[in-house]
């Protein structure tokens, strides 16, 4: 059976993403859009709608129009959201790149989507240059300049005259993520204006808003779906104040929190146990926080209470101070699909959303839960794979017709990997996956593109990599299981330097041991469960 969410439907305004967000952003004028966390440096709202006029209009005098595609590879600034919206102004498609990625990944995001343009920083260029090489994008602009390249500046003083490109939201893309979905290489997510704008519409109503005095604090990053959507998107459109910070430092994002009095912050669950556990966190004055939210990986309960019931002893409010909660998405959902109401907000009827739940369907969302066993709606009460449907649902994958039709079916579910439980009030809780991501740091690795680049090596025969849960962080570990190659001496550390030097940081093999033989089906598909029963 199909459960609605509990919640009314909303409108979802028929606009560009630039012109929902940024519909207030003209009339709040002076008011802070836009704060570098470190420096201080500031964008009001007024300029921000002034920069992304000129920023599109320098792109389409660049040659690039309606559907094209321009990557971004590019830690958080203020500057990035400039750069988002302008993209999406000129009718292009931005497809932001890892930060942490390297050269061959790099390239292999450019060649896939497509892109015609690389907007970088130059701490990026030892990496972007090889990668466009390879890739043969030949368009760059290095947003605080170097040589050959245009900068920023050059954009945002262009004369060219303003564009109006035709966009229709229910069709055209805004934004092309790369995600590797509930298995296999990462593949773009083709997400449209409607997508992301339908996403912050349907949020709305489960935020006790405080208009024109949130400041949210965006430490995940902009490259991210959860950081574009939720901490970007969301934040501007409220007519709020997004305190950007380019890395997660604990006394950086701590102190951001306390200078400038941050009053919503949407995070991970590394971050919520550096709140619970670090004794740097009695340094800093946190008592503005009325709400952390934590996605992108599941949230244990204990840890959602030790981290509540400290921020709220240090701030002395007791029972009124923040709230610690949680939400469910995928970069498919553009990203949200549940997510655990502001208090007093709840259903009618229903109290308090209890630890540990990714909450409510937000509205105009259906869900479904399906038994892996039989195909069929699991009992009521019972685990099932969550299935979901609403505005919110990808386009599908770029030129990948199969992964789509094995994630996205004729009726517009979106089979999430995820396996959940709903109780009578309407709240759900993740219990297990499907899938074979692992998640770390709030981060998809993707074990079958591991296991491309470990078989790679000439001391490699095999491999399998599976996720181990780590009992000290409660992140999910990278564990490789290899075969050596005849002959081979091949050793842990040789591997996990290997892999160092071929994959991005939160990629990396953790965990090494060998083996005689991978454990196989007879159509040659990997025995996780057997590996993982080791």
């Amino acid at each position: 059976m199909a459960y609605a969410s509990r919640f009314p439907d909303v409108e979802i305004p028929d606009a560009a993403v630039p012109s929902y967000v940024l519909a207030r952003s003209a009339e709040l004028g002076d008011a802070p859009a836009l704060v570098d966390g470190l420096s201080g440096e500031t964008i009001t709202h007024g300029q921000l709608v002034a920069h992304v006029d000129r920023f599109a209009a320098a792109l389409h005098a660049r040659g690039l129009g309606k559907g094209d595609v321009v990557a971004v590879f590019s830690p958080n600034t203020i500057w990035f959201p400039v750069v988002f919206h302008g993209i999406a102004a000129a009718g292009c498609v931005m497809s932001p790149i890892n930060s942490l990625y390297t050269p061959d990944e790099i390239a292999f995001q450019l060649k896939d989507a497509g892109a015609k343009t690389l907007i970088t920083v130059s701490p990026f260029l030892d990496r972007a240059r090889p990668a466009m090489e390879a890739a043969g994008v030949t368009d760059l602009v290095v947003l605080d300049g170097a040589e050959g390249a245009d900068s920023l500046r050059d954009l945002l003083t262009s004369q060219a005259p303003s564009v109006q490109p035709d966009i229709d939201p229910a069709t055209d893309l805004v934004t092309l993520p790369y995600s590797s979905g509930t298995t296999g290489l990462p593949k773009g997510v083709m997400l449209t204006h409607r997508n992301l704008v339908a996403n912050v519409a349907q949020t709305r109503p489960l935020i006790d808003l405080h208009d024109g005095d949130e400041r949210i604090i965006a430490v995940l990053p902009f490259f991210h779906i959860y950081g574009l959507t939720v901490l970007m998107n969301q934040g501007l459109q409220w007519g709020g104040t997004v305190i950007t910070l380019p890395r997660f430092d604990l006394e950086q994002f701590l102190r951001a929190i306390q200078d400038h009095k941050v009053t919503r912050a949407f995070v991970a669950p590394p971050i919520l146990l550096a709140l619970a556990k670090h004794p740097l966190v009695e340094q800093f004055d946190l008592s503005s926080l009325r709400s952390v939210t934590s996605g992108a990986a599941p949230l244990d309960e204990s840890l959602a209470f030790a981290a509540q019931d400290r921020l709220r002893t240090l701030a002395g409010t007791g029972d009124d101070g923040v709230t610690v909660a949680q939400g469910y998405g995928m970069t498919e959902l553009s990203p949200v699909s549940h997510t655990t109401p502001d208090h007093g907000l709840e259903p009618a009827g229903v109290g308090a959303t209890p630890k540990g739940t990714v909450g409510y369907a937000i509205p105009n969302t259906e869900c479904r839960l399906i038994d892996p066993a039989t195909g069929e709606d699991a009992a009521e009460g019972d685990r099932g794979e969550l299935w979901v449907r609403g505005p919110q649902v990808m386009a599908g994958y770029l030129n990948n017709q199969k992964a789509t039709d094995e994630t996205l079916d004729a009726e517009g579910w979106l089979h999430t990997g995820d396996v959940a439980v709903v109780d009578d009030a309407g709240r759900y809780t993740v219990v297990d996956r499907v899938k074979e991501l692992i998640k770390y740091k709030g981060y998809q690795v993707a074990p079958a593109e591991l296991e491309a680049v470990l078989i790679g090596h000439p001391q490699i025969a095999d491999a399998a990599v599976i996720g181990v849960k780590d009992a000290e962080s409660g992140e999910e570990l990278p564990k490789a299981f290899l075969v050596r190659a005849p002959g081979a001496e091949i050793t842990e550390d040789e591997v996990k330097a290997y892999m160092a030097e071929k994959v991005a940081p939160h990629k990396k093999i953790r965990l090494v041991e060998f083996i005689d033989a991978v454990p196989k089906s007879a159509a040659g598909k990997i025995l996780r469960k057997e590996l993982r029963s080791r």
